[in-house]
């Protein structure tokens, strides 16, 4: 059985679902957010089926080429956990479950919203990265028990992170009294940046034949518009983003009205963004530092080689922490632990996404 069928269906559903999350928020009609978080939930079972039957062809992949390995030992290296592709639709199957336990706990769909845009950047990433989507076999590097450990728990705390990163979006835009806050042009720049690459890697997905989508992403992210080849194409990309951004902050600011009166109040958001990291923190640190030091011994010899995925992973270890010891010993609360929380999630994804693609070192597998 494919699993890619199943894929595709959750991806389609995902995108549905944050359409009608978005017009949700902006109508306040409930039987939209209803249709919404029940699209939500059908691709969050499509996309776990498909997940368990890449694990089962992965698991027959790898005992067809090591006969001789134990089940144990098998089904932790057939884990679909072992390149770009499958690691990106683990985050975004991570990011759904903890957007749906939120949702179920706090009754409000609202922050729907502000996390399946990123569930729908990480697909669009998928479709125009140019990785594999096939059974591979695994590098030396990757054939370790430590594999299903180390990435699960990274990718698990990734997921938190990016519940955090929308609900102190939420936060900081309910709570802004005039669009000259330094917090709220903050807001602005870093959602308008995400927003205008999400808009541009669609256009990028839609101008590729199908021989170009089977090239690595750096022949062709945003070649289409703000890396165009033809200057006046590339100029004017970056002058309608920049008025993007700019009616972003302009109008942004309405959204407050619209959020108070789904009941998504600052306390409230407030929780969501300490209990995320919270809960996001121990796994990353678990294991995505003490898990993957223990592996690197193991790999290559050292626990650490300031190797850019593990200094730019510490970088991002510190963003939290410094979140955490703010809240907790310097009674930090408000705008100034939000702004935190976004700035971790902008290192988070430079740490998986920017040094994968764009630097080199031990992890440059992670690329492909």
């Amino acid at each position: 059985m494919n699993s890619s069928v199943f894929f595709d269906i959750s991806a389609g559903l995902y995108i549905a679902a944050m359409i009608c999350y978005v017009i949700y928020l902006v109508v306040r009609n409930n039987t939209t957010g209803l249709i919404a978080s029940t699209l939500t939930i059908i691709g969050f079972v499509s996309q776990s089926t498909a997940l368990l039957i890449r694990w089962v062809n992965s698991y027959d992949f790898w005992l067809s080429a090591n006969p001789s390995s134990g089940f144990v030992e098998s089904i932790l290296r057939a884990a679909p956990l072992r390149n770009l592709y499958e690691s990106l639709v683990f985050f975004v199957w991570s990011l759904i479950l903890f957007h749906l336990f939120v949702e179920f706990k706090y009754k409000n769909r609202s922050i729907g919203a502000f996390v399946t845009p990123l569930a729908a950047l990480a697909l669009l990433f998928i479709d125009v990265s140019g990785s594999s989507k096939e059974i591979q076999p695994l590098i030396p590097a990757l054939q370790s028990n430590w594999l299903l450990f180390h990435v699960l728990l990274s990718f698990l705390g990734y997921a938190a992170f990016g519940v955090s990163f929308g609900a102190s979006a939420a936060y900081i835009v309910t709570i802004t009294e005039s669009k000259k806050e330094k917090t709220y042009i903050f807001w602005s720049i870093i959602i308008g940046i995400f927003l205008t690459v999400l808009i541009a890697m669609g256009i990028d997905f839609l101008s590729l034949s199908a021989a170009e989508r089977g090239q690595l992403i750096q022949n062709h992210f945003l070649k289409t518009t703000l890396r165009n080849p033809s200057g006046a194409i590339a100029i004017a990309s970056w002058v309608i983003a920049a008025g993007f951004i700019f009616v972003l902050w302009n109008f942004g600011i309405r959204l407050k009205k619209v959020l108070t009166s789904l009941n998504l109040t600052p306390a409230m958001l407030d929780e969501i963004t300490y209990k995320s990291i919270a809960v996001g923190f121990p796994l990353f640190t678990i294991g995505g530092l003490i898990m993957g030091a223990i592996w690197a011994n193991s790999a290559w010899g050292k626990y650490w080689t300031w190797d850019p995925k593990e200094t730019w992973s510490l970088i991002t270890w510190f963003v939290y922490a410094l979140y955490l010891h703010a809240r907790f010993v310097g009674g930090w609360r408000g705008k100034r632990v939000a702004i935190l929380a976004v700035i971790g999630f902008v290192a988070v994804i430079f740490t998986y996404l920017g040094v994968n693609l764009v630097l080199s070192g031990l992890h440059a597998y992670g690329s492909g």
